[in-house]
C-alpha cells in the first residue's frame, strides 16, 4: 500500500505534464503538418524568417519556390514556412503602432 502511495505523486505529475505540454504540442504540430500539405502554387506565405512571397513552384523533394517580386525568386525548406500569409499584420502589432 505504501508503494502505491509513494507512486501516486508521480504518476499525477506525468498526467499534468501531459494534459498541459505533450497533448498540445502535439496537436499543434498535427495542424502544421495539414497546412503545409495543403499548400499550392499561387498561395502567399510567411516565412519563419519573415519573409512573405508566393508560391511558384514545389519540388518533391521538399523544397518551395517563392516569387518575392517579379523575377526575384528563392528556395526555401517547407518546413521553414510558417503559415499562409493573409495580408494583414497580427492584431497586437497593429494596436501597438495605432497608439
Amino acid at each position: 500500500m505504501q508503494a502505491l502511495s509513494g507512486m501516486f505523486p508521480i504518476l499525477l505529475m506525468f498526467g499534468i505534464f501531459y494534459f498541459i505540454l505533450i497533448r498540445p504540442q502535439v496537436k499543434k504540430q498535427r495542424e502544421t503538418t495539414a497546412m503545409l500539405s495543403k499548400l499550392g502554387k499561387g498561395d502567399e506565405v510567411i516565412t519563419r524568417g519573415g519573409i512573405i512571397g508566393k508560391i511558384t513552384g514545389i519540388s518533391d523533394d521538399g523544397v518551395v519556390v517563392l516569387e518575392l517580386q517579379e523575377k526575384v525568386r528563392v528556395r526555401i525548406p517547407r518546413s521553414f514556412i510558417e503559415g499562409k500569409w493573409e495580408g494583414k499584420v497580427a492584431e497586437a502589432a497593429g494596436a501597438k503602432s495605432a497608439a
